[in-house]
Formats: C-alpha cells, structure tokens, sequence
C-alpha cells in the first residue's frame, strides 16, 4: 500500500451544480430538497468510503441563480438528517462568518459533531455576493480584505468557543451529586475588533476535539488564511501543473505559520465522467454540455463577478474588461482565471461555456480515471478530490468501477480509519487551549 492515501469527498448537490443540469431526462428535478435523494447518494458515497459529504451554501439568490441554490436545504438541517443513515462518513456543511453570530454557528457545529460521534467538518467561508448584506438588515457588504480580517477573528472565537469545556469537565457522578468540574470550564471574554463574545459554550467537545477546519478561498488573502487556519482546502486548478503550484504554495505556506504541511490537505474539485471506453465517456460528456444554453452559461459566468448581467453584451465580442472590479469585490480566485481566458483572446461566449461546462482531465474510462488520480497524487499536485457527480447514475459508477481500481493500486482505504472525520483523513485532535495552559502552569 502507498504511503499516500488518496482523500475523497463528494459534493451534495441536488439538481446540480450548473443552470441546466436539472434539464438531463433521468434528473430528478426535486433532487435539492429531497431527504430520500440525498440519503441514497450519501450511502452510495458511504460504500465507496469516501471521507466526507459537502453541502456548498450560498445566502444570497436572485432569478439569475442556478436552480440548485433557488431552492435547497439549510446545509446543517441536511447534514443532520444524513448523519441519521450513516456511520462513519464525514459531514462538512458550508456557514458564512460575515453573516452568523459565532456563538450561534459553534454550538450548531458542536452539535453536529456530537450528533455523528465526531464527524463534521466546518466549510469557513466569507461570502463574496454584495446582494448577501441586505438579507441580513445590512447596507454594506465588507470589501474583501476586510472579510478575511473577519474572519480570522471570527475563527479564534469559534475554537475558543469549543473548548470552553476540558475533555473531563463533565464528571456525572451520581454517588457524590457533582455533575461538573466548574474549574474545567472556561468563559471566552474575547472583544475584538469585530467580534464580543463572553461564554462558554452551551455544548461539551466531541470525540474529534473540535470539527475539522475546510476552506475554499484561493486569492491571496484566501491562501494566507487557509496556510494559517485550515485542515482541508478546496481549490479549482485546470490541469496538473496549476496544481502542482497551488499545492507547493500552499504547503510551504503551511510551513511558514510553523504547521505540519501533512495537517492541510489540497483537495481540487472534480467532475468526473466514466464511460466504459473512451468514446463513450466523451459522448456522456457531450450529452452534458448539449444541456447547456448561452444563456445559462451567461448566468454562470455572471456568479463570480458578483452576479453581473453579462447578457446585455454580445457573446461574439471580447470579454468586457470593464467588469473586472466586480470580481476582485467579490470571488477573486474564480473571476482572475476567467480574465486570463480573456486575455488569451476568448470570446465571451467562449468563456461562459467553459465556465459552465469545464471538462477539465476526469473524463474517460475507469482505468483512465484511476491514471489520473493517481498522477495528481503522486505528482503533488492533490492529496484528493472533491467530487461533483456529472450525470445522473455517474456516482454508483464511480464507486463500482473508479473506486476497485485506486484500491488495488493501493492509494485508495478498503475500509474507514476510524470513527471520526479527524482518523479517517489523518488530522491530529487538537489540544483544548485550556487544558494546555493549566498543564504549563503547573510545570512551571
């Protein structure tokens, strides 16, 4: 067996993660609000061993939105019902910090991890859509830097949160009456710049400690924050090498905050498409980019420049630069690599296309996509994936057929680590801050 295991998680979904996935014959339209849905593709993903389930959010809609985010579940509402029928797979749900209260969004995660016996997973985001403010009684929408100094903040106060009880602060001894160690739990008192939160939390610590830690920012400030905070970071790259970069860059930023770089796990996202030769996987993929209009993908597009209208322009022409601030407010990682498509002499409706249909290397046989996982393993261009189901059916495929495959090769678990999401990607517990300052107080 390899000494590198491939990670994988995969992304609930609903009706899709494009305008017109929805429009396939053998989609189920009411797939984003469907517990039974969503309960037969996390068991499916269960018997894969796959690490975890993701529920991407977003809250902020408008008519131009895909109809997965028109109309789905809350991700921890989700979460919560699919930890009910299933065992060992990780949870990790999508909670913004501009637009929670941190003592709210702590003790729902803490909640969800004691729920699954440890396996939830936190997806830290800031929310890039200006249209999100106003939902929350708001006029201003913090500008990007500023969302991340938000962050940061917001993240010290939601882990000093969980560990406002030590790991033996309950002691429930019927015979003497005592049902707490009141020593061993700790108010926060945090007040910052942002944030004023006193304390404790209403909810103990988890099998795992504390959730684990996602991210999916890839702008500077984003690697910044994830090389300093995350466990897990998602990421987009458009072939091997991108990723190779992303991931020595990311890696030795680790390094640089004096992190175990093993301790943040590179996971891209993935479309995968298999077909049982390579001509049949290329028709599937055709199948799925025929459902696509323009004018969808225009929609598409518009999402990563805080929902811009680019419809009002003509497709054939080049891409109109002009917008370009409006993507440096809002999904800076995403809007770049679009203006590097525009600088490569792409039309705008080349563009929409390729942002609504990306086809990236996953697509072939089975045997083909187990080179190419292995490849970007090997190579350090991933330690996994974060897989997106392509076509209706391409799930159960991908177990039965992709997953047999990476485990003969030996880089893929026949069975879970453990119980918790920590053991099964490999994640240290962290230590309760509290507990590790009475252990340096007493040796001192």
């Amino acid at each position: 067996m390899s000494d590198r295991q491939l990670k994988l998680g995969f992304i609930l979904h609903g009706v899709g993660p494009g305008w017109d996935d929805w429009r396939h014959p053998d989609a189920q339209v009411d797939a984003s609000t469907s517990l039974a849905f969503y309960t037969r593709q996390a068991q499916a993903a269960e018997r894969g061993k796959f690490d975890y389930l993701f529920v991407a959010d977003s809250v902020s809609i408008n008519a131009r939105s895909s109809p997965h985010y028109l109309n789905r579940f809350e991700p921890l509402t989700i979460l919560s019902a699919v930890a009910a029928v299933t065992q060992r797979i990780g949870l990790v749900g999508t909670s913004t910090v501009s637009y929670n209260e941190p003592f709210n969004l702590a003790r729902q995660f803490a909640s969800l991890d004691h729920l699954s016996g440890g396996r939830a997973g936190w997806n830290v985001v800031t929310s890039w859509l200006a249209g999100s403010a106003a939902n929350y009684g708001k006029t201003d929408h913090l500008g990007h830097a500023e969302r991340y100094r938000l962050a940061d903040e917001y993240l010290d106060v939601v882990k000093g949160l969980w560990d406002s009880w030590e790991d033996d602060a309950l002691v429930r001894d019927k015979a003497t009456g005592q049902f707490l160690n009141p020593d061993k739990l700790h108010e926060l008192n945090h007040k910052g710049e942002f944030l004023q939160v006193k304390g404790p939390l209403n909810i103990s610590r988890s099998p795992q400690g504390q959730p684990v830690i996602f991210q999916a920012g890839s702008s500077e400030d984003g690697r910044t924050f994830a090389a300093r905070h995350a466990e897990a970071i998602f990421t987009h790259q458009e072939d091997l090498a991108e990723g190779q970069a992303f991931y020595a860059d990311l890696k030795a930023r680790a390094r640089g905050f004096g992190r175990d770089p093993e301790q943040l796990l590179i996971l891209p996202g993935a479309r995968p498409v298999v077909g049982s030769t390579e001509a049949e996987a290329e028709r599937l993929h055709e199948e799925l980019a025929g459902l696509v209009s323009l004018e969808n993908a225009l929609r598409a597009l518009g999402r990563s420049f805080n929902d811009h209208n680019f419809s009002v322009y003509d497709p054939d022409a080049a891409f109109p630069v002009q917008v370009a601030e409006e993507g440096r407010k809002s999904n800076q990682s995403a809007s770049e690599r679009i203006l590097k498509w525009a600088g490569e002499g792409l039309t705008l409706g080349q563009i929409a296309l390729r942002v609504a249909t990306p086809k990236g290397g996953f697509v072939g046989t089975p045997e083909q996509l187990a080179d190419r996982f292995q490849q970007w393993l090997e190579k350090r261009g991933s330690d996994g994936f974060n897989l997106f189901e392509s076509l209706p059916g391409q799930l159960e495929i991908f177990v039965d057929e992709v997953v047999p495959i990476l485990q003969s090769r030996g880089i893929y678990k026949r069975d879970y680590a453990g119980t918790t999401l920590r053991e099964n990607l490999g994640l240290d517990v962290p230590a309760n801050r509290n507990t590790a300052a009475r252990t340096a107080r007493v040796a001192a």
